[in-house]
């Protein structure tokens, strides 16, 4: 009156799946370096770049851009999006061109690119 468990798969296809088959391979930590070297080099342009550019659109613009660089690249590796389903990457980058879209219609809103 024991339970008998059962140690054979239920179907060939569980016999023959391993469980890191569906691990991606991620990036080095050398890599990780260089990204965040990056990250560093962009995030002093965006500081400094105020100082180099007069108020209006030729500042406001460049500093979207670099902004979503920093956004893409930051999705893309720190939080492994580049590794994941392309669904859930696609609904990750949806979310920020929304993001940026109600970001520049707040700029629009205020007069922010033109003086």
């Amino acid at each position: 009156m024991t339970d008998a468990v059962a140690t054979e798969p239920s179907t060939e296809a569980d016999a023959h799946h391993e469980p890191d088959a569906d691990h991606h391979e991620h990036a080095s930590d050398f890599l990780y370096i260089k990204i965040a070297i990056f990250l560093a080099v962009l995030t002093g342009m965006e500081v400094a770049y105020p100082y180099i550019v007069e108020d209006g659109p030729g500042l406001m613009w460049p500093l979207l851009v670099m902004m979503a660089i920093k956004f893409f690249v930051i999705g893309s590796y720190f939080m492994h999006l580049k590794f994941d389903s392309k669904v859930l990457t696609r609904l990750f980058y949806t979310g920020l061109i929304l993001a940026v879209g109600v970001y520049v219609i707040a700029l629009l809103t205020f007069g922010t690119f033109w003086d």
